[in-house]
């Protein structure tokens, strides 16, 4: 199903959400000025064009233990179709690479890293990321401040 327009109510809606993706209809459509059964309506239809794609809690890593965050740009050695996928595989496996990306410029893909402290940081480059398939150079970056949180441009 394709969505032919977003009006300004359904970027209510998503906004809404985006702040707090466990609003009940009825608190949803006190938010955004409609009445429940079109906020409803409207709100199935973006679930079922794939505008919203689930939900998910937002999680306090450091509160778990994470304390350390990292960027890691990987180049592979070759950018052919086989060598992505088994690099590709292998990150599905690592519990710390909580984000990965396909990149274009120089490096092939981006990371980003969780562990509980710099030894563990320490660890994982050494005993797992550096052995996975093609990894030709590894260049690390630790953010000081998240600046801003993701939130979609398209709203």
């Amino acid at each position: 199903m394709e969505i032919t327009k977003i009006d300004e109510f359904d970027r209510k809606i998503l906004r809404a959400l985006q702040q707090d993706g466990r609003l009940t209809i009825l608190e949803l459509s006190e938010r955004v000025g409609l009445s429940p059964s079109p906020v409803s309506r409207r709100l199935r239809v973006l679930e079922e064009a794939g505008v919203i794609g689930g939900y998910a809690a937002l999680i306090d890593e450091a509160k778990l233990g994470f304390n350390v965050s990292v960027f890691v740009s990987v180049r592979l050695d070759r950018q052919v179709d086989v060598g992505l996928a088994a690099f590709e595989a292998a990150i599905g496996a690592f519990p710390e690479v909580v984000d990965c990306w396909l990149m274009t410029g120089n490096r092939d893909y981006l990371l980003r890293v969780v562990t509980t402290d710099l030894a563990a940081f320490e660890q994982f480059l050494v005993g797992k990321l550096t052995r996975a398939p093609g990894v030709a150079s590894l260049e690390s970056s630790i953010p000081l401040r998240r600046v801003k949180a993701g939130v979609s441009r398209g709203v």
